[in-house]
């Protein structure tokens, strides 16, 4: 969804509020307890602009710069975290087998790192934060392939969509393409209901990702990021699996394992927005096609 005056216009209003959080940041805390979820927000902010301007169509080489700023909040986020949050509330925040969006989260940074291929220092700060380690066979699997100590759990801590992908891993080669392809094309469905499949009560009464209607509704307000599947991303980088079936799919991002094109998305026509004049009457913006050929 959204054109490029959509993405446009929220990319770069993102990168203005960066700019504005530091400042926030410098300032005394008014509330103290508050203050670690507000900077967890900016790193949330980082991920959320890597994928948008991944829907923008931006080249690939420029998402890596998000991550030292990503892992720099995350760690303060933590570190003021510790002194304000209760056992109780540090075990909700971070245990995936409760937490369907961290699961998620730390899902997309995985595979976010490794297909773009991230330092090892930076790497081994991610995997120092998402922490879990023993606690999922799939994400732990997917994170042993660069960090081959890591533990490995015996349990999908979400059965729905992930049961899928775990199939595709472990499917004879042959089978692999069709199976990733079942897994990608189920995956935004079965989140709705994901949290339901898991092993253990979870800590929101939600069914659903925080980020799953986004775009539903309020479309106007530059919430909507896009809905990539990151994590066939990183199964396919992590073990070389066939994705020639995914290729050009809504919800893969296949760009992200071909970083010097050419994209695998269709060429699409751009949503021609309307635009209300100050005398109300409408006009249409008009863009030369050309700037739009490599979009996704």
């Amino acid at each position: 969804m959204g054109g490029l005056v959509y993405w446009d216009e929220w990319v770069l209003y993102a990168e203005d509020r960066f700019n504005k959080v530091e400042e926030v940041r410098l300032t005394p805390a008014k509330n103290s307890d508050y203050e670690p979820q507000y900077v967890f927000q900016l790193a949330q902010k980082n991920w959320h602009q890597m994928f948008r301007r991944y829907s923008r169509g931006d080249a690939i080489s420029e998402l890596p710069r998000y991550f030292p700023a990503l892992l720099d909040a995350w760690e303060e986020a933590e570190r003021l975290g510790a002194e304000v949050w209760t056992q109780e509330q540090q075990y909700t925040r971070h245990a995936w087998v409760v937490n369907l969006d961290h699961y998620i989260i730390c899902f997309w940074l995985v595979g976010l790192a490794l297909a773009l291929e991230i330092p090892d220092e930076q790497w081994n700060r991610l995997v120092a934060l998402i922490g879990n380690e023993g606690e999922d066979v799939l994400l732990d699997r997917i994170i042993a392939t660069r960090t081959p100590s890591r533990k490995v759990g015996t349990e999908l801590c979400y059965r729905k969509p992930y049961a899928r992908l775990l199939a595709a891993i472990d499917a004879p080669p042959a089978k692999q393409a069709e199976s990733l392809k079942a897994f990608v094309t189920h995956w935004y469905k079965e989140l709705g209901t994901g949290a339901r499949s898991c092993r253990a009560k979870q800590t929101v009464p939600y069914s659903h990702p925080y980020w799953y209607k986004y775009g539903d509704t309020n479309f106007e307000g530059g919430a909507y990021f896009g809905r990539w599947c990151e994590e066939a991303v990183a199964a396919v980088k992590a073990f070389g699996l066939d994705d020639r079936l995914c290729l050009g799919h809504e919800h893969y991002p296949g760009d992200l394992l071909r970083p010097n094109g050419p994209s695998t998305h269709p060429v699409r026509a751009d949503i021609v927005p309307t635009i209300e004049t100050p005398n109300n009457s409408a006009v249409t913006e008009k863009k030369h096609w050309l700037s739009r050929l490599f979009r996704r």
